[in-house]
């Protein structure tokens, strides 16, 4: 049966807000959190007073992080892997949370070396287990792993990790970058530019006149799906190119299906979906160094001016906004960010790693801006009937 993306009209009267049908946690992030709390609280329980720290933010949203630091939780690393603790400092008394994003091996081998047990403390969403799952398998018919991801977000040095001990790896950013490495395998580009153009971003011993011969591409799983669909699709016609196989392409090209989490993948359908609605304006809710949330601001700001922001405190007033631009990656004031009309229409989604509460609150900031003829309670008890 097809699946409803259509968005959920909440009406205030003189301000309409279609929300997404899809947004906000998802079973990864909310499992990690849990997990996260119920450590802390087993460890007041117990009045062991173990000291627990997390390898890098659980998740990129400042709220969240924020609420974990108030409850005793210290990061180890900031969200590019810069060190704010010295594993030095470390005992096998404590306890290592490791995040939703995953770690390294070579984390994980420092922190069995110190005595310190990882699995029950390891948060890892198991869709980002399903990405280095899907690269061993493609590694063991001897195929070089291209990662669709940011290079310096921790999900994707994790998948690099995992993918990089079975098979030669490299990270490609963007299509821009996917076209890049296809002039290599093509022999369009002398080899040995290839090292400075990709640096830090291809596995130790990496020779890009053999490594190239048989690629197989997955993704970090917060990537835009049709961007990832989109470079696998241009490599693989490149190895066509090359080989001219096209009846035997899997010689070459490995059949990898969408590593993309199902959570990041409904939230980016239900955008679009919102998008088909006319309205104002969009307002998209999250971290602004979150990549999901990011690539669901991208898909608003196809459509329709776009305001990004982490909470309902940049919601000035009706008249003021300050939000987060992508492009010059510093937050901005807008000046009449909401029109003067008889009705307002605004779309509104978050992303995966955003608490429903910020949501909620942007809400009832928003309508309290009008003389709404409703509540959000009570249009939220209509929807539960």
């Amino acid at each position: 049966m097809k699946r409803d993306f259509s968005p959920t009209l909440l009406d205030f009267g003189t301000l309409q807000i279609y929300l997404a049908r899809h947004f906000g946690f998802c079973y990864g992030v909310e499992n990690a959190i849990e997990i996260a709390f119920k450590t802390v609280e087993e460890s007041r329980k117990s009045g062991t007073g173990k000291r627990i720290f997390l390898l890098s933010e659980m998740i990129h949203n400042p709220v969240v992080n924020a609420d974990l630091q108030a409850h005793g939780i210290e990061f180890m690393q900031d969200t590019y892997g810069k060190q704010l603790i010295s594993f030095d400092e470390l005992t096998a008394d404590d306890i290592v949370i490791i995040p939703a994003f995953g770690t390294t091996l070579q984390l994980e081998e420092k922190l069995k070396k110190i005595g310190l047990q990882t699995e029950k403390y390891d948060t890892t969403c198991p869709f980002v287990e399903k990405v280095w799952n899907r690269s061993e398998q493609i590694a063991k018919k001897k195929y070089t792993i291209v990662i669709h991801g940011k290079p310096k977000h921790e999900e994707t040095r994790a998948t690099f990790s995992h993918a990089s001990s079975h098979s030669p790896a490299v990270v490609v950013k963007d299509m821009e970058q996917a076209i890049e490495l296809s002039k290599y395998i093509l022999g369009e580009k002398p080899a040995e530019q290839f090292y400075k153009e990709f640096e830090g971003q291809y596995s130790d011993g990496f020779d890009v006149t053999k490594d190239l011969e048989r690629i197989g591409v997955v993704n970090q799983t917060t990537m835009l799906a049709e961007n990832t669909q989109a470079i696998a699709d241009f490599l693989k016609q490149t190895m066509i190119k090359k080989y001219g196989l096209i009846n035997n392409v899997a010689e070459h090209f490995a059949d990898t299906r969408d590593t993309l989490c199902y959570a990041t993948n409904d939230n980016q359908t239900a955008v679009k979906t919102m998008l088909e609605t006319k309205a104002d304006l969009a307002i998209v809710v999250g971290g602004y160094n979150s990549s999901n949330t990011s690539h669901l601001v991208e898909l608003c700001e196809e459509k329709l001016p776009t305001c990004f922001i982490n909470d309902d405190e940049k919601i000035i007033s009706a008249k003021e906004i300050l939000h987060y631009d992508l492009h010059s990656k510093q937050e901005q004031l807008t000046h009449n960010f909401l029109p003067e009309k008889d009705q307002i229409k605004i779309l509104l989604t978050s992303g995966a790693s955003c608490p429903d509460a910020l949501v909620e609150a942007v809400i009832n900031k928003l309508a309290g801006f009008f003389n709404t003829k409703t509540t959000t309670e009570r249009l939220t008890r209509e929807f539960e009937v």
